[in-house]
């Protein structure tokens, strides 16, 4: 009788340790490699090195995490290897600019994916986007670039700092001139060192504080515009490009624009991946980002208070964003083709 009661004990045991085990087994030893849609030193890159140096915490088995940049065409690189040549075991993740969430969308080119097929696994923050002017380029407002052009610096289709200018000459009839192709953040502010470009726009809060800190301390830099749903509480007093408009077809068309930011930092895994996998991986996510460790250091990082998105919550406003009318969908798109 002792003898069959240990067995059905030792039975329940296992079948509650085994899920457990199970997890670990399959992670445990292994390196999961985290691409960064930008270049080295770049907000999204060091704000990916932290959370990934406490996410392994957080994993069962607690794999070794690798950080490895994948610059090109503002993160449309990195979406064609994690949907076409990385693993789809759990053990590839990806993290690009919010506004490439929306380049299937709405680039020109054919996308032969939708973002909805990728696996959400969680946003680290909300960010607001900043239209910025090197104080020594003169532009102060953003009506003087109304009436005079102003050069900023893009890094690629479908990246912010090349859509919002496009979309402002036609909404708001500014006159930004475009020069695109750089590969990222770094080469765009030393683009704008050297003066071959006046500012950029389209610049998410938390990059520029992280990469050009001096720019903010030293007052080097103007705020022309943010872009958001709603106001930075760091800026009262620049205007959000939604404060402008008054026709609905083009409150629509910003909402469709902006609505990417309140998914910064996003954090993605590859179609296919299993679910059980997507599931640790989101809770891992989540449980770093409630870390006090990490909560910590992201703060004194950005000076940005910690408020992510879940990847369920986050696989969600990707679907709804990808449900916008076609018109205004087709509006944008053919501004952009211009």
């Amino acid at each position: 009788m002792f003898l069959t009661r240990l067995s059905c004990a030792l039975t329940a045991l296992l079948a509650i340790c085994a899920p457990s085990l199970a997890q670990e087994s399959f992670w445990r030893g292994k390196t999961i490699s985290l691409y960064v849609g930008g270049t080295a030193g770049s907000g999204v890159d060091v704000a990916s090195r932290v959370i990934a140096k406490y996410m392994t915490r957080h994993m069962p088995g607690n794999p070794a995490i690798s950080v490895q940049v994948m610059p090109g065409a503002g993160g449309i690189r990195l979406l064609d290897h994690l949907r076409t040549a990385a693993p789809k075991d759990g053990t590839a993740l990806g993290t690009i600019p919010p506004g490439t969430l929306l380049e299937p969308l709405t680039g020109a080119r054919k996308a032969a994916y939708s973002m909805t097929d990728f696996n959400a696994i969680g946003a680290a923050g909300k960010d607001v986007s900043l239209c910025i002017a090197s104080t020594d380029s003169g532009f102060t407002t953003i009506d003087q670039v109304k009436q005079k052009q102003m050069v900023v610096a893009g890094t690629g289709a479908g990246a912010n700092p090349d859509t919002y200018p496009l979309i402002l000459n036609e909404v708001l009839g500014t006159k930004f001139k475009l020069i695109t192709g750089y590969v990222g953040t770094q080469e765009t502010s030393m683009a704008i060192e050297r003066g071959e470009a006046d500012g950029r726009c389209g610049w998410s809060w938390a990059s520029i504080k992280a990469t050009r800190p001096a720019w903010v301390r030293d007052h080097k830099i103007s705020y022309l515009l943010q872009f958001a749903l709603k106001k930075n509480a760091d800026f009262p007093d620049t205007p959000l490009a939604l404060d402008f408009v008054t026709r609905e077809e083009d409150r629509q068309l910003l909402t469709l624009l902006f609505a990417p930011l309140d998914l910064s930092k996003p954090f993605l895994a590859p179609p296919g991946v299993p679910a059980e996998r997507i599931a640790e991986l989101r809770k891992a996510f989540m449980d770093t980002m409630n870390d006090e460790d990490y909560r910590t250091e992201a703060v004194k990082l950005s000076d940005e208070p910690v408020d992510p998105t879940d990847g369920a919550e986050m696989q969600k406003l990707i679907a709804a964003i990808y449900a916008t009318p076609a018109p205004v969908v087709d509006r944008l798109r053919g501004m952009l083709a211009r």
